[in-house]
């Protein structure tokens, strides 16, 4: 058979490093620092688009409604001058004459613009 373990009421003298494993942290102010988001450049047509809003950040498809624009007060003037009175009114009519607007659905805030002219 083996000798017995020694008896533990023995103090043994070990040495350890006092080097730390991990380098220290690096002590960091109470203030928040916010990283920018990324800007994208959205291209804006007349249908709606897919997109991140700046807004309420959420993913999200646009809504569209057709807004009164420049091409529609030059189309009225074109018209006047050349047309009976009421024909200059037309342009008002048509959403193809009208510029785009792109809303969020969630928020509600306008995000784009797409002008005709």
């Amino acid at each position: 058979m083996s000798a017995p373990p020694p008896p533990y009421s023995e103090k043994t003298t070990l040495q350890y490093e006092t080097t730390p494993i991990y380098p220290p942290q690096h002590q960091v102010d109470s203030a928040v620092y916010v990283q920018p988001h990324a800007v994208y450049v959205q291209a804006f047509r007349n249908v709606p688009v897919r997109m991140h809003c700046q807004y309420c950040q959420a993913e999200i498809v646009t809504s569209t409604y057709t807004d009164n624009g420049t091409l529609t007060w030059i189309a009225c003037f074109i018209i006047f001058l050349f047309f009976p009175l009421g024909c200059c009114l037309i342009p008002f009519c048509m959403d193809s004459m009208k510029d785009v607007v792109h809303r969020c659905p969630n928020c509600k805030q306008q995000v784009g613009r797409w002008n005709r002219m």
